[in-house]
């Protein structure tokens, strides 16, 4: 194998769609295996050595967040498939996790969702239920507006059984990457979205809204599933003030304290 060869497969990749961050995680890959080669004399030089990965968009750059706006938008135009919609954007679930939830992980009196399980597979045929990704299982504390929608769901579908599965398809099947994928596409198309608003842009705008209302970083951490703080920041630290602004609105606060002790001390004096 040539150098070539292997760029000739990273321009494949990225043709293929996949993001350039996968991309360069493959070819860490291929890289380990080759320098393994060559330090077990196999071979005399890694072809990889040299190989140059797409670039990896900034962050900020390439998330986008969904306005109050396009969120009541995409819930209008979601019909039957909804209450999925609803679980990724006000809880915060992966594609995955939202397909798997099933009734008993909902509890409706203590406005919690329990991660428990996930679907993994593209087709039909390939899905199935497995537990959640490592360090992803949690309880989640949702508002009393969300488990009434799900409550309303559970009802219209029927649901009863604590095993049942919250979500199929109308045949019946188990969402997956793919039949998910062509839903959320139609519900796009419908509120005029860019084509680089996926569902897991709903998962993104759980997480600002929940950075915008104060919330630290463990607790995102904790409500999105990921294993260390240190993901979370990687993913969201441009969402978080920064420490100038963090300066700006602390003394901005503490100089209207001191300009309204002024006013206060302005009208003793003029009353005495």
């Amino acid at each position: 194998m040539k150098p070539s060869h292997v760029q000739l497969w990273i321009s494949a990749e990225s043709k293929r769609g996949l993001a350039a961050s996968t991309i360069r995680t493959r070819l860490n890959y291929v890289q380990m295996a080759f320098r393994a080669a060559v330090l077990d004399k196999v071979i005399s030089s890694s072809p990889a050595a040299g190989a140059k990965a797409p670039r990896v968009r900034r962050t900020e750059a390439s998330m986008k967040i969904l306005t109050a706006e396009q969120v009541h938008a995409v819930l209008e135009a979601s019909g039957d498939f909804r209450a999925f919609v609803e679980v990724c954007v006000f809880a915060g679930l992966r594609l995955g996790e939202a397909a798997g939830l099933q009734l008993g992980d909902v509890n409706f009196l203590a406005r919690t969702i329990s991660v428990n399980r996930q679907v993994q597979g593209s087709t039909n045929k390939a899905a199935t239920l497995v537990p959640p990704k490592y360090g992803s299982e949690r309880t989640i504390f949702v508002p009393g507006e969300l488990t009434a929608a799900m409550s309303s769901h559970v009802a219209t579908e029927g649901i009863s059984a604590p095993g049942a599965q919250m979500f199929r398809t109308p045949l019946g099947r188990l969402w997956h990457r793919n039949n998910a994928a062509d839903e959320w596409r139609r519900i796009r198309e419908a509120v005029k979205l860019g084509d680089d608003v996926t569902l897991h842009t709903l998962r993104h705008t759980f997480a600002s809204n929940l950075i915008a209302s104060g919330c630290d970083v463990v607790t995102v951490q904790r409500a999105l599933g990921h294993s260390q703080p240190s993901i979370t920041l990687n993913v969201y630290s441009h969402l978080w003030p920064s420490a100038e602004d963090k300066t700006r609105a602390a003394t901005s606060a503490f100089m209207s304290a001191v300009s309204q002790s002024l006013v206060t001390l302005d009208r003793r004096s003029n009353a005495l």
